[in-house]
This record gives C-alpha cells, sequence and structure tokens, in this order.
C-alpha cells in the first residue's frame, strides 16, 4: 500500500500553478487598464469619467470573471468527468463489479495516479492509473488554454473599450454590488440548506420513533435500538429514544457555566469600563479575552485533570459523593471559557452609554454606584442581554469540555455532582465511526440538532424582543 507521504497530487499542482498565474495574469490587466486610461489622455486623467483605477479594475473583472467561473467549475466537476472517461475504458470486468466495489476501485486508482510510486496492482488497476493521468494530462493543458484565452480576450475586449467617457466606474460598481449580493446569497441557501436537511432527515426518524416518545421520554440509549420494520421496531425504540435525559444534562451544564460567567463577566465589565485606570485597562482586558482564544480540548483537559479531581477530593473531605465526571466540573470550566463573551461584549456595551448620562446622573447627586446601577446598566440591557445570549448559545453547543469532563452517561438527575452528557456530545457519539445513515440510531442525530437548532433559535427570538422593548435611541 502506497504510503500518504509519497503522493505528489501533481494534478493538483499543476491547478494551483494556473490559479497563481490566472491571478498575476489578473494583476497584469489591471495595471495595463489603469496605463491605458492614462495614455488616451495624453497623461491628463482628470479628462477621464471615471477614475484610472475603475479602467484597470474594469479589465480585471473582463478578464478574470470568465476564467474564474471555468477554473471553479473544473476543480468541482473534473473528478466527475474523469470518473466517467476511466469508467467507459475499462470493459466487462470492471462493469462485472458492484456499485459500491467500483467506487471503491475508481478511488484506489485515482489515488495511485497521482503518485510516481504505484506498487503491486493488477492489470485492471494500471490500466485505470493509466487512463486518468492522460485524462488529466490533456484535460488540464485543455482548461489552461481555455483561461488564457478567456484572459486574454476578456482583457483585450476591455482595453478597446477605455476611452474618456467610458462609465468604467458605474461597471466596477455594478459588479462589485452583484458580488456582494451573491455572497449573501450563499450565507442564506447555505442556512436554508442545513435546516431543509435537518428536516428531512428528522421527518425519517420519527418515521421509525414516535415524535412525542422522543421529546418526553426519559430513557436514552441508543446503543440498544432495533434495527427492523413494522411495529416491534418502533415500539423498542420509542423506549430507548427518550431524550429528556440529554436534554436536562444540557440545561444544568448550561445553568451553571452561566451562574459562573454572568456575574464574573458582568462585574469585570463594569469595572473595567468605570472604575479601571486606563493602564490597567488595556492590560486587564486582552488578558480576559485572551481565554477566548484558548482551545476548547485545552479547557478540557483542565477541567479533566484539575478541577473534577480537585472537586471530588474536597467532597470526600466534607462527606460528599463526587463522580469523577459531573456537570459541577464541566459547567464551571465551561464558565470560565464564556467570561470572555459577556465581559467583552457588555463593555463595549456600557462604554457606548453616552457620557451626558453618567454627567447628569452625577449632577444630580447620584454617587457612582448609583449611577451605574440606576442608569448605565438599564440603558445598557439590551446589548447585555445580546451577550447573554450568546454566552448561552455558545456554552449549549459547547462539546469537548462535557466530552472530557461530564462523561457520556445520560442520567436524568439535577444533582450537578453526578455525571451528565449534552445534545452536542450525543451527536458526536451518535455519528463517529462506520455508521449506517438510514437507522433511526444515526438518524437520532438529526432530530436532536433539529431541537437544538429550534433551542437556539428562540433564544435569539427572546434577545431580539428584549432589544426592542428597552432600546433606546441616543442623539
Amino acid at each position: 500500500m502506497l504510503d500518504e507521504s509519497e503522493r505528489i497530487g501533481e494534478c493538483d499542482v499543476q491547478i494551483w500553478l494556473t490559479l497563481l498565474v490566472v491571478i498575476v495574469a489578473g494583476s497584469g490587466l489591471f495595471y495595463a487598464g489603469r496605463s491605458r486610461a492614462v495614455a488616451v489622455t495624453n497623461g491628463n486623467a482628470t479628462l477621464l469619467h471615471s477614475n484610472p483605477s475603475f479602467h484597470g479594475g474594469m479589465l480585471l473583472i473582463l478578464g478574470m470573471l470568465p476564467a474564474a467561473a471555468v477554473l471553479l467549475v473544473w476543480v468541482f466537476s473534473s473528478k466527475y468527468f474523469a470518473d466517467a472517461s476511466v469508467a467507459s475504458g475499462l470493459g466487462q470486468e470492471f462493469t462485472a463489479l458492484s456499485e459500491l466495489e467500483q467506487g471503491a476501485f475508481l478511488r484506489r486508482a485515482y489515488g495511485f495516479s497521482q503518485s510516481q510510486n504505484i506498487g503491486d496492482v493488477s492489470n485492471l488497476e494500471l490500466m485505470a492509473i493509466e487512463a486518468y493521468r492522460s485524462f488529466y494530462s490533456s484535460a488540464v493543458l485543455f482548461v489552461q488554454l481555455v483561461l488564457a484565452v478567456l484572459v486574454l480576450g476578456g482583457g483585450y475586449l476591455g482595453w478597446r473599450r477605455i476611452r474618456t467617457d467610458l462609465r468604467a466606474r458605474q461597471f466596477v460598481e455594478g459588479a462589485v454590488s452583484i458580488a456582494l449580493v451573491a455572497a449573501s446569497g450563499v450565507a442564506i441557501l447555505t442556512t436554508i440548506g442545513i435546516v431543509l436537511s435537518l428536516i428531512f432527515e428528522s421527518i425519517n426518524f420519527f418515521q421509525k420513533v414516535p415524535f412525542f416518545d422522543f421529546l418526553f421520554g426519559t430513557h436514552w440509549s441508543p446503543q440498544s435500538a432495533f434495527e427492523g420494520v413494522g411495529s416491534e421496531a418502533t415500539d423498542r425504540n420509542s423506549e430507548v429514544f427518550g431524550a429528556i435525559p440529554i436534554f436536562a444534562g444540557t440545561l444544568l451544564i448550561t445553568t451553571i457555566a452561566i451562574l459562573v460567567a454572568a456575574p464574573i463577566g458582568l462585574m469585570s465589565a463594569i469595572y473595567l469600563s468605570d472604575y479601571a485606570s486606563p493602564r490597567v485597562r488595556a492590560i486587564a482586558k486582552p488578558m480576559l479575552e485572551i481565554l477566548a482564544g484558548i482551545p476548547t480540548v485545552v479547557y478540557g483537559f483542565f477541567a479533566a485533570l484539575t478541577v473534577a479531581p480537585f472537586l471530588r477530593q474536597s467532597g470526600e473531605s466534607i462527606g460528599l459523593s463526587v463522580s469523577s465526571e459531573s456537570a459541577l466540573a464541566a459547567g464551571l470550566v465551561m464558565g470560565i471559557m464564556i467570561i470572555p463573551f459577556v465581559s467583552s461584549l457588555s463593555d463595549d456595551v456600557i462604554n457606548a452609554v453616552p457620557q451626558s448620562l453618567r454627567d447628569g446622573s452625577a449632577g444630580l447627586g447620584a454617587t457612582k454606584s448609583e449611577t451605574i446601577r440606576r442608569v448605565i446598566l438599564p440603558a445598557a440591557l439590551p446589548g447585555i442581554v445580546s451577550a447573554l445570549m450568546l454566552a448561552i448559545s455558545r456554552a449549549i453547543g459547547e462539546t469537548m469540555i462535557v466530552v472530557m469532563a461530564a462523561g457520556l452517561s445520560a442520567n436524568l438527575t439535577a444533582n450537578p455532582l453526578e455525571a451528565v452528557t449534552t445534545v452536542t456530545v450525543q451527536i458526536v457519539t451518535l455519528l463517529v465511526g462506520d455508521q449506517e445513515f438510514d437507522s433511526a440510531k444515526t438518524l437520532a442525530a438529526f432530530a436532536l440538532g433539529l431541537v437544538l437548532f429550534c433551542v437556539t433559535l428562540m433564544l435569539n427570538i427572546v434577545a431580539l424582543r428584549v432589544i426592542q422593548k428597552y432600546r433606546e435611541q441616543y442623539d
């Protein structure tokens, strides 16, 4: 078997080199267009309708946009066309294989085709490897020629159009507007795709497991799922896919995290915005925000190796039985992790409150603490609520800390000293390894994801309602 380090990916290298050449050519078009615009006015650029840079941008767009579209289509479709071309020339020995075996054969042959050292392969694989190499050597050359024609042709057409009254600025700004709309459309379509995929897969799951049994069941043991058909399979699955324990575990850990992060983060924001000196603020705020840059797996190690043993030993010293993996350990460390979300955002919101409100409160004889409690915090309430909702959403979606500190046990308990699990941990557990994506066990992950999406959506709606109700307009 070929070692992965021996693969050189000649086709990928050629594509990246082609992309680099296209980018360099685009830069040349920009400078050519700008120089051409200056040249048509004999050096007096004030005679142009648009700035010379816009003429350069027009050439860049005309030369690069078609080439970029062709290159994008090639990157995403080349493997499909290569597989079809190779499969059509392998004869009956290949067609006799099953569809699954054909896919595995083509993937293996494609991998070897990108390598210098083929190793021990059959004659049929050797034929496929040579066919892949022949296809890509000719196809890449053809694509490079097409790209050269598009870049040069588009640049030449734009170069011919440059004159003093050309509205190049409108052309460039229109193209940029279309690009911005397209980027927004990608974000919207991605969101719609995620939601639809969750909904359709969840519908498949609820055909196997009743909706209310899943949502209000108290026993979660997907490993005991019965794979079969008929009412017997449905009845048994309804007994092992009760999601209340993992919802309760998610709520318990999130509550502990917010009880830690909310007061510490809010008090830190108040101190930094109204009490700390500029020197202290310049040091303390970046140090607080460093917490947001620490990988969650590091927090997980800290929770599993430091916090959990400390809690267990402390509990034993006063006669309490604390599990080695507990909701309290995970919640405390998760709370520390989300402190920057509350602190930094709340600090920005408090600083955005107009100084005139502080001065007016002080002029009426209020102390600084009274001003903060009765003027600043009410005025900053919408932003503070948004910060808390963001922190809650971050806590709900956390996985690594829970896996390492709270465990995988789906226990229905309100005791923070016991092991629990969360929705995200179960989603990862259900989808890890070789799984059948039409089984109830795997489809349960999509149902959990849909519930998590709905909860997060409701949190965002609540935050928006609070902002709309308590928002104040300042001059």
